[in-house]
């Protein structure tokens, strides 16, 4: 299947309902999942039943969004991946970032990359006005990466979840406007020295 989105060493793919295979094992992972469900796998039939159909249909509702496969160049590895989703009770517009990505994937810089291309495509290809994003407080790693592509922190918020270990400390909501966007890109390139 052809690639949504290629970065220098990322290629992004839409998932087909004969992925359940790297979503079963993206999800066993307790490290993987420790801020999401506390740890908890995802079962290989919810993957089936739920998961996989949603992700499938909604690349054909909303075009340009979705969440999509991400393996390393030349090598085809599995990566996790990267989504850019609509909330239907989100203002017209606004798309959410996410990532989950396998823990040997971690340390990489993988998320910063597929990010940044996420967002250059929102802002530049949907043409979108904001991007927001959501993690556990206690998420350093992932509110690194949100930083690092210019995301700003907006404020912290306690969800009515299933507590899990850190979800005393709330979520945390990041965006980025299209005007900022650009404004933090240019200034990206001049500290890496491009014009």
């Amino acid at each position: 299947m052809h690639a949504f989105l290629e970065t220098e060493r990322l290629r992004l793919r839409r998932f087909t309902l004969d992925d359940a295979d790297l979503l079963v094992e993206l999800d066993s992972d307790p490290e993987v999942m420790r801020h999401l469900t506390g740890g908890r796998p995802t079962s290989r039939e919810r993957i089936e039943s739920s998961t996989l159909p949603r992700i499938v249909e909604d690349y054909l509702q909303h075009p340009g969004h979705g969440v999509f496969a991400a393996f390393t160049r030349g090598g085809d590895e599995f990566v996790g991946w990267f989504m850019l989703v609509r909330d239907p009770d989100a203002p017209a517009g606004e798309a959410e970032l996410g990532y989950r990505l396998r823990r040997a994937a971690w340390g990489h810089g993988y998320a910063t990359e597929g990010s940044t291309a996420l967002l250059r495509h929102a802002f530049v290809a949907l043409g979108l006005r904001r991007v927001v994003a959501d993690t556990m407080t206690v998420n350093a790693r992932s509110r690194r990466v949100m930083e690092k592509v210019g995301l700003r922190y907006r404020h912290t918020y306690f969800p009515p979840y299933a507590p899990i270990p850190g979800s005393e400390h709330g979520e945390v909501r990041y965006s980025l406007d299209q005007d900022e966007w650009g404004d933090s890109a240019n200034q990206r390139k001049n500290l890496h020295g491009l014009s």
